[in-house]
């Protein structure tokens, strides 16, 4: 039943907004734009110098065509680095449970010691090309830690 409410509904504002298109002056006039302009309602005429436009090159459709390489867009992953040591004090990011340490976002490791405010020592390595929702800081995924 509710289905059939949902789908009269749909039905009358798609009529409703199908009606609304076609209205016109309907004496041939043309209806003025929000701009203020007329719409277009005839192709523009020739030159009226007859002087046609230069002949532009003719496309053979029997030759073969050759397509330009095509490179994939989008982010490159970084050269694999080594391990990487980080000390210093954590701060929380602007998203709940995102934790930064020196433009870092920090991921996985021990949650009890990866606290805001913890002075830590933390070893792991950056991924940049990891898509997080903390909005801030390179990713640093978290190898091992440690208070002090």
């Amino acid at each position: 039943m509710r289905t059939l409410r949902i789908a009269a509904a749909a039905l009358i504002v798609c009529t409703a907004l199908a009606a609304c298109g076609g209205q016109d002056a309907g004496d041939g006039s043309a209806t003025p734009t929000p701009t203020g302009a007329s719409p277009v309602t005839e192709l523009p005429t020739p030159d009226p110098t007859g002087s046609a436009p230069p002949p532009s090159d003719p496309v053979d459709p029997t030759a073969p065509t050759t397509r330009p390489t095509v490179r994939p867009s989008g982010p490159t992953k970084p050269p694999t680095t080594g391990e990487v040591t980080l000390t210093g004090r954590i701060d929380s990011g602007v998203e709940p449970g995102c934790l930064l340490l020196d433009g870092y976002l920090l991921l996985g490791g021990p949650r009890d010691v990866l606290t805001a405010g913890a002075t830590v020592t933390v070893t792991g390595r950056a991924d940049p090309s990891m898509m997080t929702t903390c909005q801030q800081g390179t990713p640093f995924v978290v190898a091992s830690a440690k208070r002090g």
